[in-house]
């Protein structure tokens, strides 16, 4: 009889609190949630965009931010961005188990999406993405890159965004996180073959 590898029961959960002169912010992660999530960032869309990584990515997330909001919305979303990947870093240590890799394409109507991560342990972000509109409702569109960039630089992921089609710049936008949600769920998925291996020939990532 062949008997699988054991997996660790370790809980995969963080709680990052990043403080400056532009945002005061507090982000908490279970890897292994359900997609509850509770999300205070002042930006409406951008709440909205949480969630959908905690909804479609099964991650239990909280995230509440106090930012220079009377500048204008970037700090904000930078530095929740930072934040969140400090948090996915530390929740998923020392990445043994994992898939390591993930993909998705999510359509919405007529825009379509592709998102690819790999937890390599090393940031880097190609995105290729024309919103059709400046702003989403006070959402600064240029900000999904700013978010991305803090993320890949502190979970140190490789991510490789595209947005295929779409002529409704929220619905590009939901499409790019919605994917990047379901790509990240299946990169954090524990590989029960692998068991506490890392997956990696170099033996660490």
């Amino acid at each position: 009889m062949t008997t699988l590898p054991v997996l660790s029961a370790v809980a995969r959960v963080a709680d990052v609190q990043r403080v400056t002169a532009e945002t005061q912010i507090r982000v908490r992660v279970d890897l292994d949630g359900s997609g509850r999530s509770r999300l205070d960032t002042g930006i409406g869309f951008f709440d909205h965009m949480l969630d959908q990584i905690a909804r479609h990515g099964l991650i239990d997330l909280d995230v509440e931010c106090r930012g220079d909001l009377h500048i204008d919305g970037h700090h904000t979303v930078e530095d929740v961005g930072i934040a969140l990947g400090q948090a996915v870093a530390q929740a998923v240590g020392d990445k043994r188990g994992i898939r390591r890799y993930g993909h998705a394409y999510v359509p919405l109507d007529e825009a379509l999406s592709r998102v690819v991560v790999d937890f390599s342990g090393r940031p880097g972000l190609h995105m290729d993405v024309r919103f059709t509109a400046a702003m989403i409702g006070q959402f600064d569109t240029q900000l999904v890159h700013e978010f991305f960039q803090g993320f890949v630089n502190h979970a140190g992921v490789t991510l490789h965004i595209d947005n295929l089609k779409g002529h409704n710049a929220h619905h590009q936008c939901e499409t790019i996180f919605k994917a990047f949600a379901r790509a990240l769920r299946a990169a954090l998925e524990r590989d029960p073959r692998l068991g506490d291996v890392v997956p990696s020939t170099k033996g660490s990532l």
